[in-house]
């Protein structure tokens, strides 16, 4: 269950005070209750592109901000199961990719941010 009693305020919305961690753990709990802990990965993969296409598709369509954190939020249930399936901490993944991109430098171009070593190819 969401805690909102501590809740903080991100982007102006309020925001429950569960971690991310703790978040992480009930979605695992579910995967297990559901079974899906053990399916194939492959398969929870394309749940993953599934659920990327439809924030493609929201955004495309100009859908509302509601139906974007519904994508996104099932975008990253996705993810956690799938790195559950493969035996992955997703905090651990998490990490692993903000320490490789904190010391990354390069350019952002029209909203995009470029490597520097792809800046001159």
């Amino acid at each position: 269950m969401i805690d909102m009693k501590n809740e903080k305020k991100i982007f102006g919305e309020k925001i429950p005070s569960d971690s991310f961690d703790n978040l992480i753990d009930q979605v695992f709990d579910w995967s297990r209750d559901k079974g899906i802990d053990k399916a194939l990965p492959e398969k929870q993969f394309l749940k993953v592109i599934e659920e990327v296409g439809e924030i493609a598709s929201a955004l495309a369509k100009n859908k509302s901000r509601e139906e974007l954190v519904d994508a996104v939020g099932d975008t990253f249930v996705t993810l956690i199961i799938l790195s559950q399936q493969l035996g992955l901490d997703p905090t651990l993944c998490l990490q692993a990719a903000y320490d490789v991109i904190s010391k990354r430098s390069g350019k952002t171009i029209n909203g995009v941010f470029i490597k520097e070593e792809d800046l001159n190819v």
